[in-house]
């Protein structure tokens, strides 16, 4: 079972940088504090001097009512009380609505080596996207080895030994108007709801690999809906050649499945021959699950189509 990471103060402000609208007040060189826990702390009873259950290793924000609290303070008092919240090795400091922060609290956060950010938006929302953005960065990740493309909304990761034809699968995939995720590697994660979400590593995202002609830049030669950032994943291709696949299931009863960070999704395994289409036959894996998704089981209706049939040939002889 995957264990939660380890997310450091550096790791959250490089990814939410732009979507938390964070500037860095000071701190740089004491980014590596730890944030120990997804949730977000507003630190009220702290500075009102309650300790016993501080939730330390959270971000800790400090929004309008905790400022004007702390701003009706005499100076003595109130610097005592920054020093209380310092002391207690917090892995930083949020100032929202753009509030200006006490010389007192960038001195004693310099001394405790804690950064401190600001952000104009109002505590709620900060509050808010902040959390979203860390159960992103707390959820279980896992690299797999191979492309991943989104078919009509169906998230579907091919794998394959290498040269085995996976990027000119996705390719041509990608010609047929569908939207590329991630080639080569995916990286996948689990989300709070209990679905894998797959990207692409960020050095190689919108880039892919062809034989023979080299690295291209999908949205620059198909357009912007051929690249998506991300996409759940609803199914596993595997690619084999023809030769070295056994024997596979040929009506569809019995359902094949891929385990990543223990959730099981539909598997297919599709021999690869020369003269087949490969991609074709990718694309209509996602059609077929799709068509699963809403209901359908065509195996189980051609099942009962024959047994109906075998039921009546006894009275038609």
């Amino acid at each position: 079972m995957s264990q939660r990471k380890r997310i450091t103060v550096q790791t959250f402000y490089e990814t939410g940088r732009d979507f938390l609208e964070l500037e860095l007040l000071q701190g740089h060189r004491h980014m590596r504090r730890v944030i120990g826990e997804l949730t977000i702390s507003r630190p009220g009873l702290a500075l009102a001097g309650f300790l016993k259950y501080f939730p330390w290793r959270r971000i800790q924000v400090l929004g309008m009512a905790e400022t004007q609290y702390l701003k009706h303070l005499p100076p003595a008092d109130r610097r005592r009380r920054y020093e209380a919240l310092l002391r207690m090795h917090i892995p930083c400091i949020v100032l929202t609505r753009n509030l200006r922060p006490d010389p007192e609290l960038l001195e004693i956060a310099a001394q405790a080596r804690v950064p401190v950010f600001r952000t104009p938006k109002v505590t709620m929302h900060f509050v808010n996207d902040a959390t979203l953005l860390l159960e992103e960065l707390f959820a279980p990740e896992e690299i797999i080895m191979g492309s991943m493309v989104d078919i009509l909304g169906i998230g579907v990761i091919i794998r394959g030994s290498p040269g085995i034809g996976k990027s000119e699968c996705v390719l041509a995939l990608i010609e047929r108007g569908y939207s590329l995720v991630s080639d080569d590697v995916v990286r996948v994660r689990l989300s709070e709801e209990r679905k894998i979400i797959g990207t692409s590593p960020e050095t190689t995202r919108e880039f892919m690999e062809v034989r023979g002609i080299g690295v291209i830049n999908v949205p620059d030669l198909f357009g912007v809906r051929s690249f998506r950032t991300r996409k759940q994943v609803d199914l596993v291709v595997t690619l084999e050649h023809w030769k070295q696949v056994g024997d596979i299931e040929r009506i569809g009863l019995d359902q094949q499945f891929y385990e990543i960070l223990g959730i099981r999704l539909p598997h297919m395994v599709i021999p690869v021959a020369p003269g087949r289409d490969t991609a074709r036959l990718v694309e209509v894996a996602a059609f077929y699950i799709k068509h699963r998704m809403v209901g359908g089981n065509p195996a189980e209706e051609l099942q009962k189509r024959m047994f109906a049939k075998m039921n009546l040939k006894p009275k038609d002889s």
